[in-house]
């Protein structure tokens, strides 16, 4: 399918993608990182499915109901016409607790006419590694794999059973429902109770979404990646997944598909402090809640990434029973990334906590907590700070001095000093103030070069990277700064091609990379417009918006000459990029606005 022309549906449990012609094409029960019970996506033969069939004549759209992470899928052919909502259930019962049960719910209305459709349901349990067998029963249709582990999965429908399984043609003459659920359910589910969940859920994502702002422009886009973002949100945990998928390539054909299930420290941070931008309170505690959890011991250095559930050890694993996304192999669960140092993690989480103690000083129940691990963090970096690391690109071969490693480790002890001053604790300043300063000259010395205008990489490099326009954001330099601004502008000639950039040019592990990094073309255009090019980063900005799905949602990469998504899908990173430089333009209005009159 072209362009991953998929939406995304989920409960803070898991989520599941379906295509605009409504077949789910990938879900992972009971939850984001259990094994796949529909895998299409990654191979179309035996991944597994749930496809709603219907003859040519039909016209199907797709679009979200509005506000919301409920997904429709429009089926009309002028004088039948029938509207499928999919969603996961979530809402809020009395007891507080929130109701995210492992299910998915497709809602059948019938709009006008006697609509037909035929239901292709083909479960593949355990990534398809082996046979999964269908039976009807008197409640249920149940799928169970015996092969190397036991699991089942359970769909309860008003349709008739016999015909869902067997294929045939089925007329709408009222409202439907299909419940997946990896439970076999205590109380039947009724098409009553499917239209309660549904509308319960309709409730629980308008509550939600109210409490995002509004902006001169970019209302829309930036509330439905708000909604993405809550999506890929673990509410267990509080851990905050890279993406909903495994292994789908960012270049087709080649070998760089890694399982994203996964929580970043870095990636998390970065949507912790766009969401808690947004207002969104309750992401940010839970996700300082994982942190601390994570950290029992005051000298325990940090991974770069855990397990949705805080596993420490996510060994990687190939499949090769599937082919691959569109052939392109191998397919990956766990990540060896996980082993990787990189130094940078320390200074985005230090400034996640520094936000929250501005925003929430008051609020913040773990105070205590969160000054032993700031103490902590400056405690690794001063030990570590000289040392060379993978950085953010996480280079599976050599180690360098990496620019924007060392600046997150300037980040890293100039939040803890701002926290040190915000709580009193005076005994530190002076000791981490020398530390601020030592790293602050190291990189002004070793990593500007006179040669090409730009701080470049690593430290006495002469290739440019896209991470380094990131100074500015972080407060190291200020955007008038003449070498801030040189920076930007040798980037922008050196990685920027046809207004999509690369993350850098030099060879890495796997030769140069052919596919443009979807968040670098978000920091170009943002470190454009905080150096005074706005005409131009609003121009890039409403370009590269183009480029998405039909749902204005984004995966990792996007291919330079066709412009097609690529790379794990949806992806947390290119989202939380595009609500910054959303909401950093949206307080800039272009002369040919003005006239037009266009700021909604």
């Amino acid at each position: 399918m072209d362009n991953l022309a998929y939406g995304i549906i989920g409960n803070c449990r898991s989520a599941a993608l379906i295509s605009k012609n409504g077949s789910i094409d990938w879900c992972c029960l009971p939850e984001f990182d259990s094994p796949s019970v529909f895998a299409k996506i990654l191979d179309d033969d035996i991944g597994g499915h749930f496809a709603i069939k219907v003859s040519e004549d039909y016209h199907i759209d797709q679009k979200y109901y509005k506000n919301t992470g409920i997904l429709l899928t429009i089926f009309d052919n002028g004088t039948d016409a029938f509207t499928i909502w999919d969603f996961m259930p979530r809402y809020r019962m009395i007891s507080n607790e929130f109701h995210s049960p492992p299910d998915i719910i497709r809602y059948f209305e019938r709009t006008k006419g006697k609509p037909n459709f035929k239901i292709d349901y083909q479960p593949k349990l355990e990534y398809a590694a082996g046979e999964t067998s269908t039976y009807v029963k008197e409640e249920f249709m149940v799928s169970l794999t015996h092969h190397d582990k036991f699991d089942t999965i359970f769909l309860y429908t008003n349709f008739d059973k016999q015909s869902v399984v067997q294929g045939d043609e089925i007329t709408l003459k009222s409202d439907g429902f299909f419940q997946l659920s990896y439970n076999e359910k205590i109380f039947e589910p009724t098409v009553e109770k499917a239209f309660l969940e549904l509308t319960r859920t309709q409730v629980y994502w308008l509550d939600w979404n109210e409490k995002t702002p509004e902006y001169k422009k970019y209302n829309e886009q930036i509330r439905r990646s708000s909604v993405v973002l809550k999506m890929l949100s673990y509410e267990k945990t509080g851990a905050v997944l890279a993406a909903a998928t495994t292994s789908l390539p960012e270049t087709i054909g080649e070998v760089r598909n890694w399982d994203y299930r996964f929580c970043w420290i870095r990636d998390a941070s970065m949507v912790i402090k766009v969401i808690s931008e947004l207002g969104h309170k309750n992401m940010a505690k839970e996700f300082l809640k994982f942190i601390i959890d994570l950290i029992p011991d005051k000298d325990e250095k940090l991974q770069i990434m855990y397990g949705i559930n805080k596993e420490k050890k996510l060994t990687e694993h190939t499949l090769d029973h599937l082919r691959g996304y569109m052939g392109s192999k191998p397919v990956r669960i766990g990540n060896a990334a996980y082993v990787q140092r990189q130094n940078d993690i320390y200074g985005i989480l230090m400034d996640v906590i520094y936000e929250q103690f501005m925003k929430f000083k008051t609020e913040i129940e773990n105070i205590e907590d969160l000054w032993t691990i700031t103490k902590g963090i400056v405690w690794v970096v001063n030990k570590h700070w000289e040392e060379p690391d993978k950085g953010i690109w996480e280079f599976r071969t050599e180690e360098r001095h990496f620019t924007f490693s060392k600046v997150l480790c300037w980040v890293a002890v100039e939040r803890a000093l701002r926290v040190a001053k915000l709580l009193h604790k005076t005994r530190k300043i002076k000791k981490w103030s020398i530390l601020e300063q030592q790293i602050r000259k190291s990189i002004h010395d070793n990593a500007w070069n006179d040669q090409v205008q730009s701080f470049t990489q690593s430290y006495d490099s002469t290739h440019l990277d896209a991470s380094v326009l990131l100074m500015e954001t972080y407060g190291f330099i200020d955007a008038k700064d003449p070498k801030f601004i040189a920076t930007v502008q040798a980037t922008g000639r050196e990685l920027s091609h046809d207004g999509l950039m690369y993350r850098y040019k030099n060879q890495d592990d796997f030769g140069l990379p052919t596919s443009s990094f979807t968040i670098c073309s978000f920091w170009y255009i943002n470190a454009l417009n905080k150096i005074g090019e706005h005409e131009k980063a609003t121009y890039l900005f409403e370009k590269l918006l183009s480029y998405s799905n039909h749902l204005g949602l984004f995966s990792e990469d996007l291919d330079f000459e066709t412009k097609r998504l690529l790379g794990n899908f949806p992806q947390a990173y290119s989202h939380l990029a595009l609500i910054e430089t959303a909401i950093n333009l949206s307080n800039f209005i272009t002369e040919e606005e003005e006239v037009r009159g266009n700021v909604g």
